[in-house]
């Protein structure tokens, strides 16, 4: 529950009055009346006294302040200093001038006490009172007290999470695994009867994207529990040992409203293995050691279950990944064929789509895709139909926002040479040709030539009709020969090369690589594994595990497997040399083709 803050009391208001008033005082009043009052020379008094348009003086012991009223009967004020002079009380009187002498006050020492001593105090007062309140918190209706050390997590009931399973679609397995965490919350008694006790903790893995904190509120939605949710971010501070007592209590307020669910996520921020060396962080220390030591400390009949995600497990304190602190390990993936399909249906209930939509289409188009992929783009596609002026969705739209999605919105206005619009279609029927010949490669879907805002100048779409769950040798290698075809259609029909084929030649260097060190598809080093992957959820980043001289070798193996696939894709592009012409320039006066028309013409 988020607890909105009490109404501020009225010495707070007072006190902020008093200040305020106080600096008007001291700074913009006396500013504002010095504005109005010039500065002169003695000699400009004497001559104004002379002319009789001075009104009033004021005789002070260091100045003399005195009004001028000109022709129009307006008054200006003037100053100047305070000289010997003898005969001013007669110039004065002579000039019959209203004047009188100032005479300073002399404050009494009460007032001097009251006014130098007390009212500051009760300024600095104010101030702390001020500066308390703000940093004063009241989390989970557990009275107020100052925010040091006192957790930032919101608090969730039921009809505050508005999650269940139902909301949640192709993590089927993963669901299946967090049903017994409800079960126990929901039916505790039929798991003590038979003596079985729930995992105490449950961390979800997976990419980002995939929806593992939707399935905590889930979890929490179907139990009908307090769900406290928290980022791991939020128990790190500058102050050191605040991290600590934050752990210590979120798990004092959850233990009070047992049953309930903690949620934290990205728990890799203070979960990461402890070391003594250079990226050593007391701080986080301190906060994992806590979490350690709470984990520890409560039964696990208590009702409090604790859910986390991470994307980086590989960097998990192996203390807390032991059996009696995180149980089980929920594995939540990028969703299948199957999986993507229904994510699709679940992000397609409230939106108008046309009859003829395939969303089974769509979804062997977005292999590889995130449940947040999938949901942006059944979103891309609404906006699409209504920048269109359209009132459905239509299956064009769903297509269309695959692509802005991947590749970026179209540059319609972009001003590319005919020259470079004919290379570019070359380029992109030399992709096509090599992967329609292959034997291993996937079918082509879309050809285009319309670039992109994320830099692509054109693109060719494959799609295959399932997912992939291996490949073998051939597979990767038709892929990495279909990479190389752009490249060799450019250099067989214009004889020289470009900067097109850049993200090409990385993608099939990286294929060739993982081929020689990762999968053990090479004769000179079989299965010898001569690279680790990091981060797996994460980019996969890889590091070679090899001496300098293996890793020669090894380049040596990756560059005559590239070779030897860019000959390949130059040899069929040869062999087809006249329908390399004829797609190229029918892909130019259309710029955009389907894979039927492509398939249709080479057939021909």
């Amino acid at each position: 529950m988020d607890i909105k803050n009490p109404r501020k009391p009225l010495i707070y208001y007072l006190i902020t009055v008093l200040f305020i008033v106080l600096l008007l005082n001291t700074y913009v009043f006396p500013a504002l009346l010095k504005r109005h009052i010039t500065q002169v020379d003695y000699g400009r008094f004497l001559k104004e006294l002379e002319t009789g348009r001075v009104s009033r003086v004021e005789v002070q012991d260091e100045q003399i302040v005195f009004v001028v009223r000109n022709e129009n009967g307006r008054e200006s004020i003037y100053i100047t200093g305070r000289m010997e002079d003898p005969d001013l009380v007669n110039r004065l009187y002579e000039a019959n001038v209203v004047f009188n002498k100032l005479i300073p006050r002399e404050n009494s020492p009460l007032l001097d006490f009251l006014l130098y001593w007390i009212l500051p105090m009760f300024i600095f007062i104010g101030l702390g009172q001020f500066f308390a309140r703000r940093l004063q918190g009241k989390i989970g209706g557990i009275g107020n007290a100052m925010s040091f050390g006192k957790s930032n997590a919101r608090i969730y009931i039921e009809a505050e999470t508005g999650k269940t399973f139902a909301d949640v679609a192709g993590q089927e397995e993963a669901k299946e695994a967090l049903a017994e965490v409800v079960g126990f919350l929901n039916e505790p008694e039929k798991y003590k009867e038979i003596g079985a006790k729930v995992p105490k903790g449950v961390l979800l893995v997976g990419p980002p994207g995939t929806g593992k904190t939707l399935l905590a509120k889930a979890v929490a939605g179907e139990s009908k529990v307090p769900f406290f949710s928290i980022s791991g971010s939020e128990f790190v501070e500058m102050f050191v040992g605040m991290g600590a007592a934050r752990v210590r209590d979120l798990f004092k307020q959850a233990k009070e409203k047992a049953p309930c669910i903690i949620f934290i996520d990205e728990i890799d921020t203070i979960g990461k293995k402890r070391n003594s060396g250079p990226g050593s962080n007391e701080e986080r220390e301190q906060t994992l050691n806590q979490l350690l030591t709470e984990m520890d400390g409560f039964e696990g009949d208590t009702g409090v279950v604790i859910l986390a995600a991470t994307n980086r497990p590989e960097t998990l304190d192996p203390a807390l990944l032991r059996p009696g602190r995180f149980d089980r390990r929920v594995p939540v993936e990028l969703p299948d064929l199957a999986g993507r399909e229904a994510i699709l249906n679940l992000h397609a209930r409230n939106v108008k789509l046309a009859d003829d939509v395939d969303l089974t289409a769509i979804a062997r188009a977005t292999s590889g895709a995130s449940g947040a992929d999938l949901a942006n783009i059944i979103n891309e596609g609404a906006l699409r139909a209504v920048r269109m002026g359209r009132k459905y969705v239509t299956q064009e739209d769903l297509e269309e926002s695959i692509e802005v999605v991947i590749a970026g919105y179209q540059r319609k206005n972009a001003v590319i040479s005919m020259k470079d619009k004919l290379t570019i279609a070359y380029h992109e029927i030399g992709h096509a040709l090599v992967a329609a010949k292959l034997k291993h490669s996937a079918p082509v879907h879309k050809i285009t030539i319309i670039p992109r805002t994320s830099g692509a100048l054109g693109y060719t779409l494959q799609i295959d009709e399932g997912d992939r769950v291996l490949m073998n040798r051939e597979q990767i290698l038709a892929m990495i020969s279909t990479y190389m075809g752009g490249r060799a259609a450019e250099e067989l029909v214009f004889n020289t090369v470009t900067t097109g084929a850049a993200n090409d030649i990385e993608k099939a260097t990286r294929l060739a690589r993982d081929m020689v060190t990762r999968f053990g598809m090479s004769e000179e080093f079989g299965m010898m594994a001569l690279e680790t992957m990091n981060n797996q959820y994460l980019g996969g980043d890889t590091s070679l595990l090899v001496s300098s001289e293996t890793a020669a070798r090894i380049d040596t193996v990756v560059e005559r497997i590239l070779k030897s696939s860019y000959q390949q894709a130059c040899n069929i592009l040869e062999e087809n040399m006249d329908k390399l012409h004829e797609l190229a320039k029918y892909l130019l006066e259309k710029e955009t083709i389907t894979g039927e028309e492509f398939m249709k013409i080479l057939n021909s």
